[in-house]
């Protein structure tokens, strides 16, 4: 519950309030007072009569009714102290700084349980507790430093931890970029991430409200709520990049399929951030830079011109965008060798521009309008300029400035000496400008933001699904683990997704009999294992019934195998789909290519189901593999189209089979004018894992 007292409140008290300003009841009061808060200021401490020239009271009983409660004592004190302040002074949000809470002890959960029953049962706010506090242009209700610049069109943070939200406030600082608020909701106990989001999507003005958030988060409690929210946000204009820590699974689960290998929590995340079109970012600095990568205009196009008076960091930034998938095309023509007449003798103008450590303003005004109003090949300008030290940077920096208030194209300036020019990068960043010190990391941050995708629709692909027949299927199984073959297929032809044909039995003359109707050569696999090439269970290109007959009596004497199936032996490029069943993210799919790929070079992507045909393409088309699947060096290409029909499908298989806690198709055959699927699993869990 988020409260106006919370957000703007009229009287504030710290409780807890010190004259030393390096604890925190000292900090947060010092920076409410240097921030200007407007309204009625109190402090509650028993041994001082004023507190860095405010009144103070000796207990919370004193003081007049007031609007949000800052605790900075022993968590042990906060639940009485809470229930005094919301029952008898209307406080009706607050702020608990206190560590010992749930995040170390069961009594401090405890402790914590009764501290959320009685805000809750007064309708107030509660951030924390263990968190550095909550700050915006209202009051600066943080203990910690730096304060950013605050702006009602900066940028909003949200973040699970207070200490990296710090840091994160440290990067982003010595860049420029503005802030709006700052969300520190520590444990979470009523106020998460997506209870911010929430309210800020309910909430929000497209006028008034910053459309840029930030979020780094540790814990996602409930992944539909932020799908929803976050995508409901970019939609309205907002957006949105974050960084999900804790993604990696040491001591990952035993797996027993390719999925299961590869899926994991990670791969839920990186399929809610697709659906929902957030940015993904990997450490501060990225974030930071995609933070104000979005205060610029939006890029419209992947072309970009570098100018620069430094040879080696345009190629840096070159190989950076181009290793992205962005452009750095080679400007030719009348008009680059007018340009180039126009500049010092040695200059380059093929992309990077390059006009020499002796360049002039006039030369870099000149490159600027060049790209803005002639070049009709770039869609967005970076501009490299720093100093040895031997001249000042002013006018340099007072050209990108008026090219920025004017030109309709984004420029990206990347001013990187940051202590040799300090005085004029920090004259340029006071104009309400953002600074990219490093080109590979600006490069890797437009990277992300480029092939981030539009969040996806909220329909359900149904044509040519049998849900009803699906359901059937899924109820007539009565044990958990994997299912048999022939029910395999049952699900994926019901879900429309096409099938090679097949034939199982534990008798060699029905195998033979069925490979001579479908014609040689064959493939045979055995059933029961789950790994079948790891038991010798998997022969290909079997030309003759002699052979065959001779493979059959082999596997049948392989341990667990039931039967053999056999298969006619089919051409094209091995891909993969597989499924994952997370825990509140519902199914994760997987899509890669195929055979032994998945699993030794993981170049998978995931999605959330159910997926639309947008989505499926998006992730076909970030696969690093993507040039094959497309084809490449005189090799056909694969049918993409029905390469994306069968994701959807099965997506929406699984969404009418939550019952699949996991599964793989592996690998699906794909020529130019078919994909079809040759070997599939399917684990069934109906009872609660």
């Amino acid at each position: 519950m988020i409260t106006t007292q919370l957000l703007h409140p009229a009287s504030i008290v710290v409780v807890g309030a010190s004259n030393n300003v390096h604890k925190p009841g000292g900090a947060i009061l010092r920076n409410l007072i240097s921030g200007g808060y407007a309204g009625e200021l109190r402090a509650v401490n028993p041994k001082e009569a004023e507190v860095q020239g405010v009144k103070a009271f000796a207990d919370v009983r004193d003081i007049p009714d007031t609007d949000l409660a800052i605790l900075a004592i022993p968590a042990a004190m906060c639940p009485d102290v809470v229930d005094v302040l919301a029952a008898e002074k209307q406080v009706r949000a607050f702020i608990i700084l206190s560590a010992g809470f749930g995040e170390e002890t069961h009594e401090g959960a405890l402790l914590e349980d009764r501290i959320l029953d009685t805000v809750n049962r007064y309708g107030a706010s509660l951030i924390g507790p263990n968190c550095i506090g909550y700050m915006n242009a209202w009051h600066h209700s943080v203990f910690s430093q730096p304060i950013p610049q605050l702006h009602p069109q900066g940028v909003d943070l949200i973040s699970s931890s207070g200490a990296t939200a710090v840091f994160i406030l440290e990067s982003a600082v010595t860049k420029g970029l503005q802030f709006n608020s700052v969300w520190s909701v520590g444990n979470a106990k009523q106020i998460g991430v997506e209870d911010v989001l929430q309210y800020m999507d309910e909430h929000f003005d497209p006028d008034r409200d910053s459309h840029i958030k930030l979020l780094y988060i540790e814990s996602i409690s409930d992944p539909d709520r932020l799908l929803f929210h976050a995508s409901s946000l970019i939609r309205k204009g907002c957006r949105i990049a974050a960084i999900k820590a804790g993604s990696s699974e040491s001591g990952s689960r035993a797996a027993s399929s390719h999925t299961g290998a590869i899926a994991s929590s990670d791969s839920a995340v990186e399929a809610l951030f697709r659906k929902a079109g957030i940015v993904r970012c990997y450490s501060r600095e990225e974030l930071t830079t995609v933070g104000c990568v979005f205060t610029l205009p939006e890029l419209r196009g992947k072309n970009f011109a570098i100018i620069t008076h430094a040879g080696g960091p345009g190629v840096m930034l070159t190989d950076a965008l181009s290793k992205g998938g962005l452009n750095v095309p080679k400007l030719e023509g009348p008009l680059a060798d007018e340009l180039k007449a126009q500049l010092y003798p040695g200059a380059a103008v093929g992309n990077p521009i390059d006009i020499l450590a002796t360049g002039t303003p006039q030369h870099l005004k000149l490159c600027l309008d060049y790209c803005e109003n002639k070049f009709d090949n770039i869609d967005a300008v970076m501009a490299i300029f720093g100093t040895p030290g031997l001249v000042t940077m002013f006018e340099m920096y007072d050209v990108l400035h008026e090219a920025m208030l004017t030109c309709r194209k984004p420029i990206f300036p990347i001013l990187p000496s940051v202590n040799t020019a300090g005085a004029e990068v920090a004259d340029f960043l006071k104009k309400g400008h953002v600074n990219f010190a490093d080109e590979v990391t600006l490069g890797t941050a437009l990277t992300r933001i480029m092939n981030a995708p539009r969040p996806a629709a909220n329909e359900i692909e149904l044509f040519g699904v049998d849900v009803p027949r699906i359901r059937r299927i899924i109820d007539s199984i009565g044990d958990d683990g994997y299912i048999a073959p022939h029910q395999v297929q049952a699900l994926l032809r019901s879900a429309g997704i096409p099938l090679v044909d097949e034939f199982v039995s534990p008798k060699k003359e029905e195998v033979l009999a069925f490979a001579r109707r479908t014609g040689f050569p064959v493939v045979a696999k055995v059933v029961g294992p789950v790994h079948k090439s790891d038991v010798g269970g998997v022969v290909l290109n079997i030309k003759s019934e002699q052979h065959l007959a001779l493979e059959f009596d082999r596997m049948m004497q392989l341990p667990d195998v039931t039967s053999v199936m056999v298969q006619p032996m089919l051409k094209g490029t091995e891909l993969f789909i597989g499924a994952k069943y997370e825990e509140k993210f519902g199914h994760v799919v997987l899509c890669g290519l195929g055979g032994i790929f998945v699993e030794v070079l993981k170049d998978v992507s995931s999605g959330l189901a159910p997926l639309s045909y947008e989505e499926a393409y998006s992730m076909i088309r970030s696969l690093r593999a993507y040039k094959i699947i497309k084809g490449t060096r005189g090799q056909k290409g694969v049918n993409e189209d029905k390469f994306a029909e069968i994701i959807v499908r099965l997506s929406t298989l699984l969404r009418f089979a939550t019952e699949i806690k996991e599964m793989d198709i592996n690998p699906l055959l794909a020529t130019e004018k078919h994909v079809i699927a040759v070997d599939a699993r399917i684990r069934i869990g109906k009872k609660k894992e």
